[in-house]
């Protein structure tokens, strides 16, 4: 099949993009209020962007309050999602109000972190601490604007420790979980290794 992504005529019961662009991380973000209210929130439109500095980007849908957190107070955390606490990740995609911490909604316990003010979630096995960069408003030819991409800069990483075998990091072993199309998630649990050429 071929369709016009514009007019989006694919005639299909759901849109397929978001079933084919597979699979995404999820960006599980924790973030603070000006209140202090604690925030977490999913977002399968995220991954790492950069090495040089270390920086990652989520996109948001409307200004969600991740995104608004992440400006207002400069700082943000990005935790790994794993099988382990996909109940507490779905739980913490719910809309509600800026005043309810998704935390204590979720069922979910905070850690602190190092270098910055948003807390982690607790078990989860990677977290990066970030300090927000900049966030870019993404405009369609139309100039409809529906969507916000947030980039932060990377300042600490924490790896739980019995994930890491001969020096290297036990990815399978963590087990993350991928967003797919619709309701659907995957989860990494294996791997393969193939060298580039030369």
């Amino acid at each position: 099949m071929f369709y016009d992504a514009g007019r989006n005529d694919h005639g299909l019961r759901h849109d397929p993009f978001k079933a084919v662009v597979v699979p995404r991380p999820v960006g599980w973000i924790s973030s603070v209020s000006r209140d202090g209210v604690l925030n977490l929130a999913p977002y399968s439109f995220f991954n790492a962007v950069s090495t040089d500095p270390h920086i990652v980007a989520f996109a948001s849908y409307g200004r969600k309050d991740s995104l608004v957190n992440a400006e207002e107070q400069g700082e943000f955390v990005c935790n790994l999602a794993t099988w382990d606490q996909c109940g507490g990740l779905n739980m913490s995609s719910a809309t509600v109000e800026p005043e309810v911490d998704e935390f204590a909604l979720a069922g979910l316990e905070t850690e602190p972190s190092r270098m910055v003010r948003p807390p982690r979630v607790k078990g989860a096995p990677v977290y990066f601490e970030c300090v927000w960069l900049q966030t870019m408003p993404m405009k369609g030819r139309d100039g409809r604007l529906s969507y916000f991409l947030v980039f932060g800069e990377v300042v600490g990483v924490h790896i739980e420790d019995r994930f890491i075998h001969d020096g290297m990091v036990d990815t399978a072993a963590m087990k993350p979980i991928a967003r797919l199309g619709y309701h659907d998630y995957s989860v990494v649990d294996e791997v393969f290794t193939m060298k580039r050429p030369g």
